[in-house]
């Protein structure tokens, strides 16, 4: 099994398919691959059939997509309990999930991650002001606070036990961490704020971090 990823420095959706498969505890390969000249993007698209990061290759077949991929790590290893078990739980996972997979636009445009802006490191950004970026900062607040409150526990994750959603949120930490973004501005009671310090904090973002 090989997972395909860009450079860790601000790939954040090989980080996301890293900490899956992480959880997991399965044994996988990793190929580091670029996609920032010509010649390095189409050395990549003789890899992974989109072109983009992070894929998996495993049983002779590759799986390109992020979430595609947390799924099939969470059918392969049922017993890592990548989804929560309770199914009202789930579904709200799965829908956190996926509104990270495709929404938060203005953040994604705005908070950019690249060679100039990266996740890891000590390197700090100036922080943005946009109105659009203040309407999905207080969605992530929202989120954060209602996911915890419901299903957090004693914990310190979104639904109890670690699960996918707090492997998709993680890059999002680093992201606000670059840009010296405070929840607490944004609507969070702090509830947020202490989530992300502790996706910040775990070993598997730490490892990933010092590998960057």
């Amino acid at each position: 099994m090989e997972l395909i990823i860009g450079p860790r420095a601000y790939s954040t959706w090989s980080l996301r398919g890293w900490l899956t498969l992480k959880m997991t505890g399965a044994d996988f390969a990793v190929i580091d691959a670029r996609y920032d000249t010509p010649a390095y993007k189409a050395a990549l698209e003789v890899l992974s059939p989109s072109g983009f990061v992070p894929a998996l290759r495993v049983g002779g077949e590759v799986i390109w997509d992020t979430l595609a991929i947390a799924e099939w790590a969470a059918e392969t290893y049922p017993q890592a309990g990548l989804w929560p078990a309770d199914p009202a739980a789930r579904a709200l996972a799965r829908s956190v999930a996926a509104e990270m997979h495709s929404g938060f636009s203005t953040l994604r445009d705005v908070c950019g991650m690249g060679p100039d802006h990266p996740m890891t490191g000590e390197g700090r950004a100036e922080t943005p002001s946009d109105p659009a970026l203040d309407r999905d900062l207080a969605r992530l607040s929202a989120v954060f606070g209602q996911m915890r409150a419901r299903f957090g526990g004693d914990g310190p994750w979104l639904f109890g036990r670690r699960s996918i959603a707090d492997a998709f949120f993680t890059p999002v930490a680093a992201r606000l961490r670059h840009f010296q973004i405070d929840l607490a501005d944004h609507g969070d009671d702090g509830t947020g704020g202490a989530y992300l310090a502790a996706l910040l904090n775990h070993p598997d973002f730490q490892e990933w971090e010092a590998q960057a």
